[in-house]
């Protein structure tokens, strides 16, 4: 594949990606004549490293109707999303033990149009699960310190946390965490989104990643604090890792490219919540920084009916796996940044922090996971034409800026005609 325009490294060059049984086996100058049995060229449209989401919650099986590992899939592809990793919880069972991944992994077995890992739960008392877990293939581990919202997957209270973290540094793995504290959160006191908004205060954000970095402080273990949306938890993070914590974190494009200020309805509604412009911008400086260090979707979709219209009510999640790329872009390219830096934040770092050595950048040796993306053509978000099962997203009406023409998960074309050939990482 040619292009005037490939992503490698902190720029582009004018490439010819040499590909051999889904590995890039070449980088070679853009006219060199080099034998193919097939060539794209892609002229000045830009060829990216697929992108590697490792926040996406597919809900199969058991709520299934919420989302599933087909459409998930589609979605991501459409999105030049070539790697996604499943979260523990909203399926049933949620994946909590061996077994329990297994039935993960059986459901999405033959399904998936892109490559597909596996992220284990850290619950109370499952604590002698994780080694397993973690011997099984999952990437890490998510836990909650706040209710996550369904029944089967409670959080971690403080020994709790401490006792997992204690046994995920035993094996050198990694926890992943939802950091709300619970002792600052409210319930609604009305319908409205202003009270939403007030029932989860920044301030629980930063209550709790201060915990989590005391935990990690004491037990040595490797942490990620998950969807950052309050800048003021940027201090206390930068903080902990001048100091050597082991401690990253990431936030989303709803927080980067939303604010309060636009919110209409229900359908932007999520936990942690989009917050002011001059938070938002706290955050781009934070990423800029290096603080923030991975931009994930936290895709999280239900069916419409439970995206009722009452702030206090709804279910909290953002359906963004399809459109992650051009939300961010369109902000980020406002703001200086180039795509260089974007693919970083969506792909290199994403794939550092899941250890897939195989992901995240085009070189040789890597899989052929690439997507070629026309940074400069615009278009109109219509939930009616994305591949998500079900027709909701905050971004519906929104013109933005980065159309994915094509993507190629470890060389072959992903297209509707072409049966799906994810690998279960």
């Amino acid at each position: 594949m040619r292009s005037r325009r490939v992503v490698v490294g902190e720029g582009e060059r004018a490439l010819a990606v040499g590909v051999r049984g889904g590995v890039i086996a070449a980088l070679l100058p853009y006219d060199d004549p080099a034998p193919a049995a097939e060539r794209a060229d892609l002229g000045e449209v830009c060829l990216l490293p697929g992108l590697v989401d490792t926040h996406v919650h597919v809900n199969e099986p058991g709520r299934t109707e919420w989302e599933g590992f087909a459409t998930a899939t589609r979605a991501a592809a459409a999105g030049g999303v070539t790697t996604i990793i499943d979260m523990p919880l909203n399926s049933l069972p949620p994946t909590v033990d061996v077994a329990a991944l297994a039935v993960k992994r059986a459901a999405a077995a033959g399904k998936c149009a892109v490559d597909v890992g596996f992220w284990g739960g850290a619950i109370p008392g499952n604590a002698a699960d994780l080694r397993p877990l973690h011997e099984a293939g999952v990437y890490g581990f998510k836990c909650f310190l706040s209710p996550s919202g369904v029944d089967e997957f409670p959080p971690l209270d403080e020994e709790g946390l401490r006792t997992a973290l204690r046994e995920v540094a035993s094996f050198d793995g990694l926890m992943v965490v939802h950091a709300e504290d619970p002792s600052l959160l409210t319930d609604p006191l009305g319908p409205t989104y202003p009270e939403f908004l007030d029932s989860r205060p920044g301030s629980s954000e930063r209550r709790a990643v201060e915990r989590v970095i005391a935990a990690a402080r004491e037990t040595g273990a490797r942490v990620h604090i998950l969807h950052v949306s309050s800048a003021s938890c940027l201090e206390p993070l930068a903080a902990a890792q001048r100091d050597g914590v082991r401690i990253t974190a990431e936030t989303c494009p709803h927080y980067l490219t939303l604010t309060a200020e636009q919110v209409r309805g229900p359908e932007f509604k999520c936990c942690p919540p989009i917050r002011d412009g001059g938070n938002r911008d706290e955050l781009w400086d934070g990423l800029a920084a290096g603080v923030l260090s991975c931009v994930v979707s936290d895709h999280s979709p239900s069916t419409p009916d439970l995206k009722v219209p009452d702030f206090a009510a709804a279910w909290g999640g953002i359906s963004s796996l399809q459109i992650g790329l051009p939300a961010v872009w369109t902000e980020a390219r406002a703001r200086g940044h180039d795509l260089a830096r974007v693919t970083g934040w969506m792909s290199g770092r994403t794939a550092e922090l899941a250890g897939l050595t195989a992901k995240g950048a085009i070189a040789v040796g890597r899989d052929a996971d690439l997507v070629a993306f026309d940074d400069t053509a615009e278009f109109t978000v219509d939930v009616a034409e994305l591949r998500h099962r079900n027709p909701v997203s905050p971004y519906h009406g929104r013109t933005l800026t980065g159309v994915v023409r094509a993507t190629w998960s470890r060389g072959r074309a992903v297209t509707d005609d072409v049966p799906p050939s994810g690998l279960l990482l």
